[in-house]
């Protein structure tokens, strides 16, 4: 089934939508909340939550690109539970360690989300980068992917991945200065 027959299944508030969705988009939702919570059991409520998400904002709202739409969902309900597991004590995963990278490089005292708090200015930034280099970032600050991971799904060593992230968080630091968005 594609994108549209699966939105048209939320519009006619069909419960297949959500099984269909499950079925062509599961394994990506439960990888974004995966990455971010190391957590099956958390990773997979996320899921759901996803879907019930989902089914609550459409209709009103139709996605242009229902994969997109499902992963920021995802990713921003991951993300806040990771917050409520991990309020008393910094965590040791993935989402630490890209946030603390981020922060390293960019450097403003603010925090990184405050810094990219407009989606533009980064969305600007990637489009201006290569193809595999912008993927690369991709991986590594939104799907919260290890650097083992990347190397291996792109045919790099890690030595590699790690200088191709620190040329691009240096990249994105001159740009987000060049634009004004931080402070120095």
């Amino acid at each position: 089934m594609d994108d549209k027959q699966i939105i048209d299944l939320y519009f006619s508030r069909s419960e297949q939508a959500i099984r269909e969705t499950d079925t062509r988009y599961g394994r990506y939702c439960y990888r974004i909340a995966y990455n971010i919570l190391h957590s099956p059991e958390d990773s997979e409520e996320c899921v759901n939550d996803t879907y019930l998400t989902a089914w609550n904002q459409i209709p009103p709202t139709r996605p242009n690109c229902i994969s997109v739409y499902l992963g920021r969902i995802t990713r921003g309900l991951s993300i806040d539970r990771w917050r409520r597991n991990h309020s008393l004590k910094r965590g040791g995963g993935q989402m630490s360690l890209a946030i603390h990278e981020l922060e390293e490089s960019i450097s403003t005292g603010d925090s990184v989300e405050d810094t990219c708090i407009s989606g533009q200015i980064i969305n600007t930034f990637l489009r201006s980068l290569p193809l595999t280099e912008r993927d690369v970032f991709i991986c590594r600050y939104w799907y919260l992917d290890s650097v083992k991971e990347i190397a291996a799904d792109f045919g790099f060593t890690e030595s590699k991945v790690k200088s191709m992230l620190k040329r691009t968080r240096d990249k994105f630091r001159a740009y987000i200065y060049k634009e004004g968005a931080a402070r120095t």
